[in-house]
């Protein structure tokens, strides 16, 4: 599995160079910065949240500097600017000069070059990477149509890496490399209660050594857990993320809500991975950044006169904001980039 970085930041660099806008003195935070130092371990969102309001709108306010090779890639080291140009502010990046020999012996001064992979990511690609190498979401039934652990080696009940086992089920003949996993929990709407996907829990992997009719005998190769007997035997999945991603509103109105939380808690934390009940079908698309939104309090007025004037609903608080990473056809995998206050499941998810 690999997370294609690289594609990221190219489209990334496409739209930098989006003409300024209008409005884009209102997009800058009164307390920005004039400069800050990139980083290692810094992401263009945690910069250009430094900057403006509204951190997905980096590329409308970016001033590509034309003495710069390729100034839409940032390192760790350069230093990015707010500027004015024609009376309107922008954000420019100034490379890393360095000092090196020449062939006279002296030293003279030259842009510091970097490869691609050096540059910093959009968001917190790590976090993403982790979930990703854990977790898999599945239609349902697709566990139990897949293939199963029927035995171990030497009839042993719990598996490790190394070990023989055996499958049973409609394996195919030309993929070697499965993946072992174990259901976890079924992603419910909570407003419908149709089920949108179901979780399934990365146990190892194993390599295919032989197969008889529907009987398979395959290797453990590493594990997260102990293989035990029923466990799915699903192919191994490549999972990329879409390298056309980058920070973007979404095309249509967005009325979700946070269904899970990675961790298997009921209170989301900044940098989490959660799941909504908006996909695909929705119209949803990686990248795509949504506003989260906690339902206003029920309260008593004491000073109303009426009954039914007596409970009021106050207004619901937006709380912190989400990126969908992955998509499906009826739920979506985000990453929480901002969390101002307490968010928990069943909180909103909608236009920033």
């Amino acid at each position: 599995m690999k997370i294609n970085v690289s594609g990221i930041l190219a489209a990334l660099a496409l739209s930098l160079v989006c003409v300024l806008a209008a409005h884009a003195s209102d997009l800058f935070r009164d307390d920005s910065p004039d400069r800050y130092v990139v980083q290692k371990g810094d992401t263009l969102w945690g910069i250009s949240s430094k900057f403006l309001n509204s951190p997905w709108f980096w590329p409308e306010v970016w001033h590509a500097n034309p003495q710069i090779e390729n100034p839409h890639l940032i390192f760790p080291g350069d230093v990015v600017s707010l500027i004015y140009v024609d009376g309107k502010p922008r954000l420019s990046v100034n490379r890393t000069v360095r000092l090196v020999p020449s062939n006279t012996d002296r030293l003279s001064p030259q842009v510091r070059t970097s490869p691609i992979s050096d540059a910093i990511p959009a968001i917190p690609l790590d976090e993403i990477n982790s979930w990703l190498l854990r977790n898999r979401v599945v239609d349902t039934g697709v566990l139990e149509a897949s293939p199963y652990v029927i035995a171990g080696q030497e009839e042993r009940l719990i598996l490790g890496s190394g070990d023989r086992l055996y499958g049973r089920g409609q394996f195919a003949d030309n993929i070697p490399n499965y993946g072992l996993y174990r259901r976890g929990i079924n992603y419910v709407d909570p407003d419908t209660k149709e089920i949108l996907g179901v979780q399934a829990v990365d146990i190892g992997g194993a390599n295919m050594r032989a197969l008889k009719e529907d009987i398979a005998t395959l290797t453990v190769t590493r594990t997260t857990g102990d293989v035990r007997i029923g466990d799915s035997i699903l192919p191994t999945e490549e999972r990329v993320i879409e390298s056309t991603f980058f920070p973007s509103e979404p095309e249509e109105e967005i009325n979700g809500k946070i269904i899970s939380v990675e961790r298997g808690v009921t209170q989301v934390g900044l940098l989490d991975v959660i799941a909504i009940n908006r996909g695909e079908r929705d119209n949803l698309k990686p990248g795509n950044v949504l506003s989260i939104y906690k339902r206003g309090a029920v309260v008593k007025d004491q000073r109303a006169k009426k009954r039914k004037d007596r409970t009021v609903v106050l207004p619901d608080e937006r709380a912190g904001m989400m990126m969908i990473f992955q998509t499906f056809d009826k739920m979506s995998l985000a990453l929480v980039l901002k969390a101002d206050r307490g968010i928990k499941v069943g909180d909103y998810a909608r236009q920033p």
